[in-house]
């Protein structure tokens, strides 16, 4: 059956297999974790951020993945999907390559969790295995996190408290409550794309046998969940300038507060359908340009 979308090429499948416009969502607690660890020590292991970011980026591709293949052999994912095409359900490529990619990207990331354990000691560990069983289970096992309503409580506490809570320890070896209470900042706005996600796909999700928050809670609470997870990074600002002592500086992502509203907004007004994929990607920036300016804010 045709779906009038033109095939990309190879390396466009597979680009788009990864889903690069949500890649910043494993990107930013890293870049927040060690900034907060640079604000703290005065210098900065930038290799051992490096690898950081890689684990991080590793274990959120092999999650995308894993979800690509899984979610159109539990029949969630169809070539008629409002979301973005799916590189197995649209018959680009063999679920078998893309499963195979999938764990190739979780064994790299074990790979640099190994260096990662040799720096960090048991605490690494503990997070690296939870991050990689959580990845894999985010789509997969008998009971699926993305088919149940933990789906944004999962990015809050995996890339959100345990990611910037991780990148600060390695950079520290302890953890403070500004690491945690930035974690909940990053995570919330992860959170929210997730709720984009699915606020977007409550009728196939129903029909598939998908339980999220917004299918069972319905389009008015997601948009309520949406807005609170949105602002609340904003409202814990002063909070953290508390902890960490930067004062008045780390007021400078609440410029971001107009554009906030204004994307909250768009989330009411829109019609379900695939506009939320625009949506979905300006949440994505809008936690990337958050965390950019708090990052500045830290390290000036």
């Amino acid at each position: 059956m045709s779906t009038g979308i033109e095939r990309p090429s190879p390396s466009g499948v597979w680009w788009l297999a990864i889903r690069p416009k949500t890649l910043s969502v494993s990107a930013v607690p890293v870049l927040i974790g060690n900034a907060l660890a640079w604000s703290e020590r005065g210098f900065l292991d930038i290799w051992l951020a490096l690898v950081t970011l890689l684990a991080a980026l590793s274990i959120q591709i092999g999650t995308n993945l894993h979800n690509d293949v899984s979610d159109f052999e539990r029949g969630g994912d169809t070539p008629r999907r409002l979301g973005p095409p799916r590189a197995t359900a649209m018959g680009w490529l063999p679920g078998s390559a893309v499963r195979r990619a999938a764990w190739t990207a979780f064994a790299l990331a074990f790979n640099f969790g190994i260096y990662l354990a040799w720096f960090g000691g048991w605490p690494i560990i503990a997070i690296g295995l939870a991050s990689l069983l959580a990845g894999w289970a985010y789509t997969g096992g008998p009971r699926p996190i993305a088919y149940s309503p933990l789906g944004e409580g999962f990015v809050v506490l995996f890339f959100g408290l345990a990611a910037v809570g991780g990148s600060y320890y390695l950079q520290t070896l302890s953890i403070a409550p500004a690491a945690l209470l930035a974690g909940a900042m990053a995570g919330l706005f992860g959170a929210a794309v997730i709720t984009v996600n699915n606020t977007r796909d409550i009728q196939s999700d129903a029909s598939a046998g998908r339980r999220t928050l917004a299918v069972i809670l319905g389009r008015r609470a997601a948009t309520w969940i949406y807005g609170v997870e949105v602002l609340l990074p904003f409202a814990l600002l002063p909070g953290l300038a508390v902890l960490v002592g930067h004062g008045a500086r780390l007021t400078w992502p609440a410029l971001l507060l107009p554009l906030a509203l204004l994307q909250i907004d768009r989330f009411r007004r829109a019609a379900t359908g695939p506009v939320f994929n625009q949506m979905l990607a300006a949440t994505a920036r809008l936690q990337l340009f958050f965390a950019l300016l708090l990052t500045l804010a830290i390290v000036a």
